[in-house]
């Protein structure tokens, strides 16, 4: 059965921006990234299936970081050892709303253990989305979000789809969380594909909102609108990279929703990815 993130983040219910920049820093000549990391909904079924061998394979690959969505199958003690065991390490996790509200004790015990610091609410239901009061609102509970979070010595960030992009009475509700947000305690985890199927400039809001963005879900558009692999599409990812220490980028996950051969996708993504070169711009 074929999940949608928002069934993902749901049955799978369960943070400083990260650590070291995943681009040096104080160069002159072309920079290259790092750290590559990967969204773990893209291969979701083989993590169901296989969930230590699907860590091997990516870090096989050559992948240093993984995403969560959430962690399933194994507790968070047996996480923390496959993860070492492989290699890999997982700064971020996607969570639903309940993992900040009811399970927020479970939640912040259980990203303690395995050494997730940055927490990402991955979804907000489109009932509660319907209007500009309802973004408001949703801007102060990131703040008390953000404020929980930090106290633990986590951080708390937000995830993007296309929504937020469609204006409500003449305004951004993406921009109304942007501006009504401590930059402080609330981050922002980019998904540039939604972002610019939205009818977004990615390098806008970098530009408008510096330092906001600590995460980017790095995932390929083709000028068709369909998700493909990271360096298929339209998206300028030498641009991208090039502005994102003044965005505040310190971690990037690759992602595909619906690959055909999610593994293969990884690889390919991968592959460019690592021979990116850029200019701080």
């Amino acid at each position: 059965m074929r999940l949608s993130r928002r069934e993902f983040v749901r049955l799978s219910g369960a943070a400083g921006f990260g650590a070291a920049l995943p681009f040096p820093i104080g160069r002159s000549r072309a920079g290259k990234l790092k750290r590559i990391g990967i969204q773990l909904y893209t291969v979701r079924q083989a993590l169901d299936a296989d969930f230590a061998g699907t860590l091997q394979r990516l870090a096989a690959i050559g992948y240093q970081e993984v995403e969560f969505a959430w962690n399933r199958g194994t507790s968070p003690s047996e996480t923390k050892e496959l993860l070492r065991a492989t290699g890999l390490t997982a700064p971020a996790a996607h969570l639903s709303v309940e993992d900040f509200e009811s399970g927020w004790d479970a939640t912040v015990a259980a990203t303690q253990t395995i050494g997730i610091e940055n927490l990402v609410l991955a979804w907000i239901d489109a009932d509660q989305r319907k209007t500009l009061g309802d973004y408001h609102q949703w801007a102060e509970r990131f703040n008390r979000y953000g404020t929980a979070a930090r106290k633990a010595g986590l951080t708390f960030a937000y995830h993007n789809h296309a929504a937020e992009l469609t204006p409500i009475d003449g305004k951004i509700p993406y921009e109304i969380l942007l501006s009504e947000t401590d930059p402080a305690t609330v981050g922002f985890e980019m998904d540039v594909y939604w972002i610019v199927e939205g009818g977004g400039d990615p390098l806008g809001y970098f530009a408008k909102w510096p330092g906001r963005f600590p995460m980017l879900h790095v995932k390929g558009r083709a000028a068709d609108r369909a998700m493909v692999d990271v360096g298929a599409g339209t998206v300028d990812w030498e641009a991208i990279f090039a502005h994102a220490k003044r965005a505040g980028v310190r971690h990037s996950f690759v992602e595909h929703d619906d690959a055909p051969d999610p593994f293969a996708s990884a690889a390919a993504s991968y592959s460019y990815l690592r021979k990116l070169r850029f200019h701080d711009a």
